[in-house]
């Protein structure tokens, strides 16, 4: 019987991005997608975040990963070398794919096969636009927001609203983090602010950021400001929720607000993303960001 599995790992913005594209190939070949977490049994800053969305919630067994396991521990000799490899060893026919650092969309992964084992990134909408429905429908949440969501959900709708993401974190705390991702300097943020107040009459801006408190002393804009502060890390996906229901998005390079930015059903909107993405020139990044949105 056929199947898809994909390895979850890192923060809930990857961990969508890798679920899309495991429902993407197991729709193209008609079988089941499941989930590997097993990242997580040692993890001790993620934890598996998909299971607030309406999703195929099904998870590799037992048996499935331990057959798995030596392909999951296998290692480049060179962890730098950007590129897709396909794993040649097969293991009960068993098709790999690994990702070792961030790469462009390649159409070879969607290839039918009967097993499949996805680990990875996968961050380009490449690979999941043409259902996109599919996805939308299922990143909706199963779960009643609380009653402040709701009220700054109304404030939303009731303004020419913008979202504004600040990460900081673990792109500033952690030395290997921030060599590899750096975060936005607060030019980006002024100069997009500047770029939309030209073409959204009163924009409204709802800030989320996982450090407040560095933000509403950094940030100083001359237009209305709502800073969403709520929701703790443990119900990121209102803030993600809160975010997609804004007009227009100033995001962060973080694939939390690329999601936010990218569920958001307005046709018109505006989304501004920083043309540098990581500090690493390496990385490739140019099927990352959909191509109408605006990098500054």
């Amino acid at each position: 019987m056929g199947v898809v599995i994909v390895r979850l790992s890192g923060g809930l913005g990857n961990q969508m991005f890798q679920y899309a594209i495991g429902r993407k190939i197991a729709l193209v070949n008609n079988v089941q997608v499941k989930l590997d977490i097993s990242s997580f049994d040692h993890d001790l800053l993620r934890t598996y975040n998909l299971y607030w969305f309406q999703i195929k919630q099904a998870f590799a067994s037992s048996e499935e990963l331990a057959a798995l396991k030596s392909l999951r521990q296998t290692k480049e000799s060179n962890p730098v070398i950007l590129r897709l490899r396909q794993v040649m060893k097969r293991f009960a026919s068993w098709k790999v794919f690994r990702e070792e650092q961030l790469m462009p969309f390649h159409p070879n992964i969607m290839t039918s096969s009967d097993k499949i084992y996805l680990d990875g990134y996968w961050q380009s909408e490449k690979y999941f636009l043409d259902i996109e429905d599919v996805i939308r429908r299922e990143y909706t949440c199963k779960y009643e927001p609380n009653a402040q969501s709701k009220k700054i959900a109304e404030m939303i709708a009731n303004s020419h609203s913008v979202s504004i993401h600040v990460r900081r974190g673990d792109y500033v705390s952690n030395p290997g983090t921030n060599q590899l991702h750096g975060t936005c300097s607060l030019t980006y943020y002024q100069q997009c602010v500047e770029q939309i107040a030209k073409e959204v009459l009163h924009p409204h801006f709802f800030v989320f950021s996982d450090h407040p408190i560095w933000v509403k002393e950094n940030l100083c804009l001359d237009y209305p400001m709502t800073f969403v502060t709520h929701n703790n890390h443990l119900r990121d996906y209102e803030d993600l929720w809160l975010m997609s229901h804004c007009q227009h998005h100033i995001i962060a390079n973080s694939s939390f607000s690329w999601w936010a930015a990218w569920l958001n059903p307005n046709l018109n909107k505006k989304v501004f993303a920083p043309k540098k993405w990581f500090n690493d020139p390496r990385l490739d990044t140019r099927d990352l960001l959909p191509d109408n949105w605006i990098k500054v």
